[in-house]
C-alpha cells in the first residue's frame, strides 16, 4: 500500500506533493527499507524517503541498459542536481519532485550531502565494471554505496541527547552499511553474475575454488562454495556486531528503525548460512510475518538492550 503524506501546515503543498512522490517510490521499490522507516516520526520518515528516492535514481542509472558513456553522463547530470540542492538552488515549484523533497529535507536536517556524491562515485565503479582483488578493495566500494547511506541516514536520525560515545556514531553507521551491503552481495551473487558483475574479492573466490563464477544454479565444479559463503557470513556478522553499537546512541524510534532494517538483513544472512546454494537457485527473502516480527522486536528495544549489556560486559 502506498502511504499518503499527511497534511502539515508548516510544509507547503508543493513540498508535500514532492514527499508523497518519494514515499510512493520507496513503498514500491524498497520494501525492506520502507518497513523500517514506517517506525519513524513523520518528518524523519519523509526525509528518509527523499534520500531513498534520490539514491534509487542513481542506482537505476547504473543498473539500466544504456551504453556505458550515456550512463556516466547521466550520473554526472544527477550530480549536478545534487549540487543545486546543496547550493539552495531548487525552488519549491521545481519540476523534479525528488530534488524538491531532498532540498527541503537538507534544510530540516544536518544531512551530509557529500555522501550522495560518494554513492554516485560507487555506481560509476559499477558502470566501469570494476572488480575487487581483496576485501580492502571491496570495502572502498561498499563505503561508497552503503556506508555513505548509513552516514546520510544518521544525519536524519541524529543522536540521543547525552548519549555516551556519540562521536563514534558515524563510524558505526558506516560499518552497519558495510554489513548490509555484504549481505546484499551474497544474496544477489547469481543475479550479479548474470549481469556480468562480480563483487566478492578475487582472492576469496580463488581460496575456495570459485574463480569460475556463478552463472548457473549450482556451484562451480570442485569448488567449496559453502565454505566461501560461510567465510563471508562470518565477516558480515562481525560488521553487524560493530555496527549495532550505533543503536544505544539513537532515540527510541530511530533505534527501532535501524534495528528493523538491520534485523531483516541479519535474518537473510541466517537463511543464507543455513542453505548457501539457495542464492544460486533464486532470490532469498523473508516473508511478511517475519519482517513484522523484526519490526516489533525493534520497537521493543530488545536489540538495543542487548548491545548495552554486551558493552557493559566488555567494560567490566
Amino acid at each position: 500500500m502506498i502511504r499518503t503524506v499527511e497534511a502539515d501546515p508548516l510544509v507547503s503543498a508543493p513540498v508535500l506533493a514532492a514527499y508523497s512522490y518519494c514515499e510512493a517510490v520507496t513503498e514500491q521499490q524498497a520494501r525492506n527499507f520502507a518497513y523500517g522507516i514506517r517506525l519513524l516520526p513523520t518528518p524523519k520518515r519523509r526525509a528518509m524517503s527523499a534520500l531513498y528516492a534520490f539514491s534509487r535514481r542513481v542506482d537505476d542509472i547504473g543498473d539500466g541498459a544504456l551504453d556505458r558513456d550515456v550512463k556516466a553522463a547521466r550520473l554526472e547530470d544527477t550530480r549536478a542536481v545534487l549540487a543545486r540542492v546543496r547550493e539552495g538552488g531548487v525552488a519549491e515549484d521545481d519540476t523534479d519532485p525528488v530534488a524538491v523533497a531532498l532540498s527541503h529535507a537538507a534544510q530540516a536536517f544536518p544531512i551530509p550531502l557529500g555522501g550522495l556524491d560518494e554513492l554516485i562515485d560507487g555506481v560509476l565503479k559499477d558502470v566501469r565494471g570494476d572488480t575487487y582483488e581483496t576485501w580492502d578493495d571491496l570495502k572502498v566500494y561498499c563505503r561508497c554505496v552503503a556506508g555513505a547511506i548509513g552516514r546520510l541516514s544518521l544525519g536524519v536520525f541524529g543522536t540521543a541527547p547525552g548519549a555516551r560515545g556519540a562521536e563514534r556514531a558515524p563510524e558505526y553507521a558506516d560499518t552497519l552499511g558495510l554489513a548490509l551491503q555484504l549481505t546484499n552481495i551474497l544474496r544477489d551473487v547469481r543475479e550479479d553474475a548474470q549481469g556480468g558483475r562480480t563483487y566478492l574479492p578475487a582472492d576469496d573466490l580463488a581460496k575456495f575454488g570459485c574463480s569460475a563464477g556463478f552463472g548457473g544454479p549450482t556451484p562451480p565444479e570442485g569448488s567449496d562454495f559453502a565454505g566461501l559463503v560461510h567465510f563471508e557470513v562470518r565477516r558480515a556478522r562481525a560488521l553487524f556486531a560493530e555496527g549495532y553499537r550505533l543503536l544505544p546512541l539513537l532515540d527510541r524510534r530511530s533505534g527501532a528503525c535501524v534495528a528493523a532494517m538491520a534485523g531483516i538483513y541479519r535474518r537473510l544472512l541466517d537463511r543464507i548460512e543455513r542453505d548457501p546454494e539457495a542464492v544460486l537457485r533464486g532470490r532469498v527473502s523473508l516473508p511478511g510475518h517475519e519482517k513484522a516480527y523484526v519490526a516489533v522486536r525493534g520497537l521493543s528495544g530488545l536489540d538495543t538492550r542487548h548491545v548495552v549489556r554486551r558493552t557493559v560486559r566488555r567494560r567490566a
